[in-house]
């Protein structure tokens, strides 16, 4: 087995590479995963664009769903599929995304973060596999994942997103998986009652976020409460608002972003999802 120094010879040694483009999926019920529907059309589409333009090396994944108390990358050779949830059909309990690890470019993320850890802990969690699932079922691309520090500030998060910068020349798709608006207490009796219509709020808020998303105005979407009383009901807690912040803050100045996938459903749960580059 390659000892680390050797793995991170490996990642120092690839070759630099056109600047790859960041996602931000807003990846919603873990059912999607078993769905056929606009949404995930759109991620088998936007898939296939990325294969056909630059197959990405690696891809790393930072998902609402691995919170930790200091910052954590996966260096597994073979992440495992979890199934963080209960309460659904055997066949999404069934379902593997077989993908292999990414561990010499998981060293060069540590090296980058030297206050981040290895861990062979975690594997992919349905913030990722339900995503990449469509996104490229073949599960051939090496995928690893980094933590989010739940215990940081939310500002934190887009300056650590910064010093990742250099992965998007090294063949490397980054993708941010989470939800704009999650709120699934208040969006609970939609959900029993099978009705996909949208709050005013959190329509509302999701308008305000796609604003300062095409403004790249980190700063304000930080400070989400200053939306008004949309802010707290749309973001009640941030983990899976997170994500959407390292995406962003990828963005360089001349990158479009573009929303590929725009909805807000079962009154409370933003699917907006957004390329940039």
């Amino acid at each position: 087995m390659s000892t680390l120094q050797d793995l991170h010879k490996t990642a120092s040694a690839f070759q630099q590479t056109a600047r790859m483009p960041v996602l931000f999926i807003g990846h919603g019920s873990p059912m999607n995963a078993l769905a056929d529907n606009p949404f995930t059309q759109t991620l088998h589409a936007l898939g296939l664009d990325i294969r056909n333009r630059q197959p990405p090396r690696a891809i790393l994944v930072v998902s609402a769903h691995w919170l930790t108390r200091g910052s954590f990358v996966t260096i597994n050779e073979r992440p495992e599929t979890i199934h963080d949830f209960g309460g659904f059909p055997q066949a999404l309990f069934d379902m593997q995304y077989p993908a292999p690890g990414a561990p010499d470019v998981a060293q060069e993320v540590l090296a980058a973060l030297p206050d981040a850890h290895p861990s062979d802990e975690w594997g992919l969690d349905h913030g990722s596999w339900t995503v990449l699932h469509h996104l490229f079922p073949e599960a051939d691309i090496p995928v690893f994942q980094l933590s989010i520090d739940y215990y940081k500030p939310i500002t934190y998060h887009a300056e650590l997103a910064r010093q990742l910068q250099f992965l998007r020349r090294r063949g490397v798709l980054i993708i941010g998986s989470g939800n704009i608006v999650h709120n699934l207490r208040q969006s609970m009796p939609k959900l029993m009652a099978d009705d996909p219509t949208p709050y005013a709020w959190a329509a509302e808020f999701d308008a305000w976020a796609k604003t300062r998303i095409e403004q790249r105005d980190l700063a304000a979407l930080a400070h989400y409460q200053q939306a008004g009383a949309s802010g707290p009901l749309a973001v009640p807690t941030p983990d899976h608002y997170i994500p959407m912040l390292y995406s962003l803050a990828l963005a360089e100045p001349d990158e479009d972003i573009r929303h590929v996938f725009e909805e807000v459903s079962f009154g409370g749960l933003s699917m907006r999802s957004f390329v940039v580059g």
